[in-house]
């Protein structure tokens, strides 16, 4: 997989993650909200540098889809919270994937992108996997 190729695929994740994190919003608890908006505001923050990353390695960014189908339904405040984890999860596989693929200073932002989606992860999910990134592959 190219460098392109990776950064589409996790600017197609993070739109993904966007569009997830406003059903988390709307149905996670008060006590949780300032969580999940600062990570709705982090993955907002990854898709706009990934569209500047996607044009300068030479490719068209992915627009967000209308809409994308969740994994499960989301009819209460626990469900949210596992919503958050498995978008993290999934996150951080696409990132995985871009370090692997990247060099220098975009190998770098993608590694960090991977561990704050692995640490969000660990918050919304209360327990951590061995190879974040990795779990899904496997």
């Amino acid at each position: 997989m190219s460098a392109l190729e990776a950064a589409r695929a996790a600017l197609a994740a993070e739109h993904a993650a966007v569009y997830g994190y406003g059903v988390v919003g709307g149905r996670i608890g008060a006590e949780r909200r300032a969580e999940a908006t600062a990570a709705y505001e982090a993955h907002r923050a990854r898709r706009d540098g990934l569209r500047r990353t996607v044009r300068d390695l030479g490719g068209e960014p992915v627009a967000a889809a209308a809409g994308y189908e969740l994994p499960f339904a989301v009819p209460d405040q626990a469900a949210a919270v596992r919503l958050a984890a498995v978008l993290e999860d999934r996150v951080a596989g696409v990132y995985s994937d871009l370090v692997r693929a990247a060099e220098g200073p975009l190998r770098r932002d993608a590694a960090a992108a991977l561990r704050e989606a692995a640490v969000r992860a660990v918050r919304w999910r209360g327990t951590d996997v061995t190879f974040p990134g990795l779990a899904e592959r496997v």
